[in-house]
């Protein structure tokens, strides 16, 4: 049998001769170029079994050029390099018909594992990766080898229904990547709807996932819809699976294996067409181990595994995401900040047990309450080393620290007004700016209690809580 034919395409010479090199002794033959041109000359005429190419060339991008290649030979595989190592560039890859997408720097070995693949995989099969759909928002944030593995596998889940299971810490963005596989998948016309286990009275889980028939308890006056009816035809994020109580375990396991459940007090099943993404903080090996989760639904739920990494073991990432992060507190009115050096570095030495999250409220806690627009290292050794915390019951120590920040901040942006005349529009202005990132720190120094949080601001509980859901804060609680 004749050796297979790899065109190569990169601008860079010294990557074209490492993948000949590598190729060669694998006993392919390989032709080589450095500009687009020369590549779809090449394939137009026919040559060539498998594509290797990076995506920025200069006559040409890739991506322009991939959708024109998988229309003349819809069977020919095309192996996407970049350097671009974003979310985008992987989906973009899969979206326009690549076989596989590898970041730069990668490993040879792999590669040519990849190309084995594409060549002996059938060939109407490697057809049916192609699609023409473009998205043009970001998001996921990091370039690190971590999170290029998850790009990948995201890329390779967005057009199938198969069950996901994500794991990792807290705050490391598990529902982010929930919403990103349904965003970008082929279930995006249809509703997300995400239910978190551990902020469901035990008692009332099975009615808020299957719903409920008229007169089915005491209180139920009238028939209720559940999670499953309400993202039908869409994708239902099941998060802290773990927290999950074992006769709603059962229930979730018949919807699993025969696509229907019956609401609760009702006696007709209900088919359901539903993907199911499901989340935990927790290992669930050691809560099925204990007898609290059932393994049989375990191994229904874990059909593709995702880990999430925690931030300290993609801690690269942190530069773009602090950027992300102030890009985002800037769109909403907050003032422009920057890091200098040793703000970077220290933050880089912090252990980030809140994980993304735990960031996240760092940048927004810096965009409002400081007033330099260059963060300092001074400033992060304060935030690190003397965060706002509560002692005892009354919490005077998170109030000084909350309410000197607050200080600072008003006499930096409203002092020294026109003829002591306060512009228009002032309170709101303030309110706007100081109101999130301020109940954020409140909830970060309280770890995620309500009541003491509200006691230290001064505020009803119930009032806390309506602010909490209206503008959308996300709650920071340790160990979960």
């Amino acid at each position: 049998m004749p050796a297979a034919h790899i065109l190569v395409a990169d601008d860079d010479a010294a990557i074209r001769t490492v993948l000949n090199q590598a190729l060669s002794r694998a006993g392919y033959e390989v032709r080589l170029t450095g500009n687009a041109a020369t590549l779809w000359r090449w394939v137009s005429q026919g040559e060539g079994d498998i594509v290797i190419t990076d995506v920025v060339m200069p006559d040409e991008n890739a991506f322009d050029l991939l959708p024109r290649i998988k229309k003349m030979r819809p069977n020919l595989p095309v192996i996407v390099m970049s350097a671009q190592n974003t979310f985008m560039t992987a989906i973009r890859a899969s979206e326009r018909g690549a076989y596989e997408y590898l970041p730069k720097p990668f490993d040879l070995k792999e590669l040519v594992a990849i190309v084995g693949r594409a060549l002996a995989e059938p060939k109407e099969r490697a057809a049916s990766r192609s699609s023409e759909n473009e998205f043009e928002s970001i998001p996921l944030i990091g370039r690190s080898p971590a999170m290029q593995e998850i790009y990948r596998v995201l890329a390779r889940l967005m057009q199938t229904d198969l069950t996901v299971m994500i794991s990792g810490e807290s705050g490391t963005g598990k529902e982010l990547v929930a919403r990103a596989l349904h965003e970008y998948g082929k279930r995006r016309n249809g509703p997300f709807v995400a239910v978190n286990m551990a902020a469901i009275p035990r008692d009332l889980i099975e009615s808020e996932l299957f719903g409920h028939e008229r007169g089915a308890f005491t209180g139920a006056n009238t028939r209720a819809s559940g999670r499953f009816e309400q993202a039908e035809g869409g994708t239902l994020f099941l998060d802290e699976i773990g927290d999950m109580p074992m006769e709603a375990q059962t229930r979730l396991l018949r919807v699993l294996q025969q696509g229907e459940y019956t609401a609760v007090g009702g006696r007709t099943a209900i088919k359901t067409d539903v993907r199911i993404v499901a989340a935990s903080n927790k290992d669930l090996r050691v809560l099925i181990q204990q007898g609290l989760f059932r393994e049989d639904l375990f191994f229904r739920l874990n059909v593709v595994p995702l880990r999430l990494p925690p931030l300290r073991e993609r801690i690269d990432d942190l530069p773009d995401l602090i950027r992300h992060f102030f890009a985002l507190a800037e769109k909403d009115g907050l003032p422009p900040k920057k890091l200098d050096a040793l703000a970077l570095e220290r933050l880089k030495r912090h252990r980030w047990p809140g994980n993304v999250r735990e960031l996240e409220n760092l940048a927004r806690r810096l965009a409002a309450l400081y007033p330099q627009d260059v963060i300092t290292g001074a400033v992060i050794d304060g935030e690190l080393a003397s965060p706002p915390v509560v002692s005892g019951s009354s919490g005077r120590q998170g109030v000084d620290s909350l309410g000197g920040a607050v200080e600072m901040y008003l006499s930096s942006h409203f002092s020294g007004f026109p003829n002591g005349v306060p512009p228009p529009g002032l309170y709101h202005r303030v309110l706007r700016e100081i109101e999130v990132p301020l109940l954020t720190a409140a909830l970060a120094a309280t770890r995620g209690n309500q009541i003491r949080a509200a006691d230290l601001l001064g505020l009803n509980r119930n009032t806390l809580r309506k602010k909490i859901r209206d503008l959308d804060i996300q709650v920071y609680r340790t160990g979960g």
